[in-house]
């Protein structure tokens, strides 16, 4: 079954001199503030599109590693994922970085780096995102 999930942003000012909130409506876990600021600049207390590409493509990377090793008789203890999303002012998202850490009983390092490979290539975030860099690094804790 098809899902489809929603989320909404009021913004009001110009680019550089206003702001906006996101609302997850989906979920209802809450709103956040955005501005320019807080997407070119320091955060601030803010987040921005980059942030939430990240954290959907972490959690996204994580489910799909955890799936893939389950299925290959591996079943993770634990994979913690961060995602790094570089944004470059003119020119847009230039890069994404997944760092993988996993605890994994019965599989190697060797293993483990192929589990991820194929985990990045087809978690449905990053098949959305193939426009962009993303580059991997994975270990066994």
């Amino acid at each position: 079954m098809a899902t489809t999930r929603h989320a909404h942003t009021v913004w009001t000012g110009s680019l550089m001199e206003g702001e906006g909130t996101v609302s997850l409506d989906s979920s209802k876990v809450g709103s956040y503030p955005v501005s320019w600021p807080s997407r070119a600049e320091e955060a601030n207390g803010k987040t921005s599109p980059e942030e939430l590409i990240a954290a959907a493509h972490s959690s996204c990377f994580s489910m799909a590693l955890s799936h893939g090793l389950a299925g290959a008789g591996t079943p993770p203890e634990r994979i913690e994922t961060s995602a790094e999303v570089t944004f470059q002012p003119g020119t847009g998202i230039t890069g994404i970085h997944l760092t993988v850490r996993g605890e994994v009983p019965g599989l190697d390092e060797a293993g483990f780096a192929k589990a991820a490979e194929d985990a990045k290539a087809n978690c449905p975030v990053s098949q959305a995102l193939t426009g962009t860099t993303i580059t991997l690094s994975a270990s066994l804790v």
